[in-house]
């Protein structure tokens, strides 16, 4: 008996499936950014509170630009390498191809605040930006036998981690993510998915 491929795995999936079990990991997700967060933090609140504050310039700076930074590599690679190099196993495609576009914003949004809560918020606030940075990147496991979209990844995650060390704050880095994804997730729901 042969072993499926992770394709042919997510292709016997219907889309709300796929999206169940990615709602479901970014619960978990945000949970354990709380309970790390209680655990690990001096002050729960305090700490938190400090995190989310919003400075408009740096919110600008270091949330919008970045973001529209990795947007422009992202579309970049997409046009000059070949798409197989962007295969993700068709899981994006499952999960925004024929969503309505509240319904993008909403699970984007859920995936930018659990993901920086839990990677930035708590592991980077407590165990450093290289470790915070490292474990983001591993934890998009489906990338790492894919060279360019684990770099990606990894490049992502530094960048990002990078921001949160200089501003400390979780709205920026919420803010890059958020528009990372939301223009890939809409890229995907209605561009045909090649540039060439």
């Amino acid at each position: 008996m042969s072993r499926k491929t992770q394709a042919e795995l997510i292709k016997e999936l219907s889309d709300q499936q796929v999206t169940v079990q990615l709602v479901l990991t970014q619960l978990v997700i945000l949970c354990l950014a709380v309970i790390g967060s209680a655990l690990l933090f001096d002050s729960f609140w305090n700490d938190w509170s400090q995190q989310l504050t919003l400075n408009g310039q740096e919110w600008l700076v270091y949330g919008v630009l970045p973001g529209l930074i990795v947007l422009f590599i992202d579309f970049s690679l997409m046009y000059f390498l070949p798409e197989r190099f962007y295969d993700d196993g068709g899981i994006n495609d499952k999960v925004f191809r024929n969503r309505s576009i509240p319904s993008i914003f909403g699970v984007v949004l859920l995936v930018a605040l659990s993901e920086e809560m839990l990677f930035r918020g708590v592991l980077h606030t407590e165990f450093g930006y290289i470790a915070a940075s490292v474990l983001f990147a591993v934890m998009h496991i489906r990338y790492l036998t894919r060279l360019v979209l684990f770099v990606s990844v990894l490049f992502v995650s530094f960048f990002i981690g990078y921001m949160f060390e200089l501003t400390e704050s979780l709205i920026v880095t919420i803010t890059a993510h958020f528009i990372i994804d939301v223009i890939l997730a809409l890229y995907i729901r209605f561009g045909n998915g090649e540039f060439k």
